[in-house]
């Protein structure tokens, strides 16, 4: 198998706590961050705008990319353009449809016409990114983030659907494929596997990636004591 050293994936790191976005953003492993308004709220941001422009205060030279929350098109648009404009390493996230089923489509042929960096997120289906591909600017950094963990919960194999996005985006050479919401550290393998170009990670999937390549028989070993040992802490007895 693979060494870590030798994936050509790029990891980017999902998140929206402040101490870990900079933590992992100074780690040379991670090499883009993402967020969105969920892991916001649940991170206790208040303040969309100030949050934002602080960690674009340390983050300047990788890809940051944060999500607009409006949930019509015209306010969608504005607020893309007023993300566009604090960083040029900003990438802003729009979702493939708004709460109604709308589809984004032409906004984001709008947005891109004008040059804007996008994250188009959400989608689930390959109709959908046939449907982005015909609308973003060849030659503009895009992102379609493709959410192959939430299609994996469906009891879908993500990897044939996520294989045909790759040979869908070649049409765009600035766009890049994201594998968003993995489960598990395989994923990071698989995407790579694919010709994936990017895929987001939590900082508990990130860690993992210290045990690639253990000894199955020594990590067999090490889980037979992590159960001893959590037995007699316990106190167990019969």
């Amino acid at each position: 198998m693979k060494k870590a050293s030798e994936l050509q994936v790029k990891i980017f790191a999902d998140g929206a706590d402040r101490a870990t976005m900079l933590d992992l953003y100074r780690n040379p492993g991670i090499k883009g961050l993402t967020t969105n308004p969920t892991l916001m709220h649940k991170a206790g941001v208040r303040d969309y705008k100030a949050f934002a422009q602080d960690i674009l205060q340390t983050i300047v030279d990788k890809p940051v990319s944060f999500e607009v929350f409006a949930d019509d098109f015209a306010s969608m648009e504005r607020q893309a353009h007023e993300i566009a404009s604090w960083a040029d390493n900003v990438y802003v996230k729009v979702p493939v449809t708004n709460t109604q089923g709308a589809v984004c489509y032409p906004m984001v042929k709008r947005l891109a016409a004008a040059g804007v960096k996008l994250n188009v997120t959400a989608l689930m289906t390959l109709n959908q990114v046939r449907e982005v591909v015909q609308v973003l600017q060849p030659q503009v950094p895009s992102y379609v983030s493709v959410f192959a963990g939430r299609i994996a919960d469906t009891g879908r194999d993500p990897l044939p659907l996520m294989a045909v996005a790759v040979e869908l985006l070649k049409v765009c050479p600035a766009a890049e494929l994201i594998w968003a919401s993995p489960r598990e550290l395989l994923n990071i393998f698989q995407a790579d596997a694919i010709g994936c170009q990017v895929i987001t990670v939590t900082q508990d999937i990130f860690k993992k990636l210290a045990l690639v390549g253990t000894d199955l028989d020594a990590y067999s070993l090490d889980t037979v004591k992590m159960f001893y040992a959590d037995a007699v802490a316990a106190g167990f007895s019969l």
